[in-house]
């Protein structure tokens, strides 16, 4: 779904221009890519970094019963313009989850839950309804719950060690053995940055920017709303220490 619906630029994440709705040059009959596991040295890095968190699996054999573009062509139009919304909803549904894991946000979790089966209920409407879901009133009714969740975990930091970097504008900045413990770093951005040994503990990362920060021996142990994807566009290496819930990307150095 990913690799036909979304359209991309040549750049340096894209080796080439592609339309929305046109699949991708090395999409294969089978639905798999041609060059998947050579994509960073072909010029498809931005490949490597998306994450659809399940929507398009959820469109494709759920919402569309199982029937591919391919094999219904006359659907195709409708399962594109379902597959953004179900993808935001499925990203709701990811941070919902790691709030449930959160020990600290434990007075939350029975709202918690009822924000996940509601989200959950939205996204298993069909096409149509699908298509008029509110997605940015309940992402706020969601964003609410998941930043008290936030501020119960980071207040673990200690008085005086929260900072406010919500939103700061920081690309290259130099933060090597930066104290960022319990910072919110929401929304930050934080392209190539320097971060190599940063203490990033108990550090809010939803929605920070992290493409070609330097990662090196940051220690992000118990850090929270922080994505595979956010790392697939970092750069690291063996020391970085990570939540347990996330894998080392294959490409940073050992």
């Amino acid at each position: 779904m990913c690799c036909v619906a979304l359209p991309f630029s040549a750049s340096a994440d894209f080796a080439v221009d592609k339309p929305a709705g046109r699949p991708c040059t090395n999409l294969r009959e089978d639905f798999g890519c041609g060059i998947h596991t050579s994509l960073r040295q072909r010029g498809f890095s931005g490949c490597t970094v998306y994450d659809c968190f399940g929507a398009g699996q959820r469109v494709s054999q759920a919402t569309f019963g199982g029937r591919s573009w391919r094999e219904a062509p006359d659907t195709a139009r409708e399962m594109f313009d379902v597959f953004p919304v179900m993808r935001q909803l499925h990203e709701l549904l990811w941070y919902l989850d790691e709030a449930l894991t959160l020990p600290a946000a434990a007075p939350l979790h029975a709202r918690v839950r009822r924000l996940l089966e509601k989200t959950e209920a939205l996204a298993r409407q069909d096409a149509a309804a699908l298509l008029t879901v509110d997605v940015p009133s309940h992402r706020g009714q969601v964003g609410e719950v998941l930043l008290r969740a936030s501020e119960l975990v980071r207040a673990e930091a200690g008085p005086g060690r929260r900072k406010n970097r919500r939103g700061a504008d920081l690309p290259g900045a130099r933060l090597a053995g930066a104290d960022l413990r319990g910072a919110d770093l929401r929304g930050a951005c934080l392209i190539a940055a320097d971060l190599t040994g940063a203490d990033l503990r108990l550090a809010d990362l939803l929605g920070a920017d992290l493409r070609d920060a330097d990662l090196g021996g940051a220690d992000l142990t118990g850090s929270i709303f922080v994505t595979q994807p956010q790392l697939q566009q970092a750069r690291g290496d063996g020391q970085v220490k990570l939540p347990r819930s996330l894998t080392r990307p294959a490409h940073w150095s050992s």
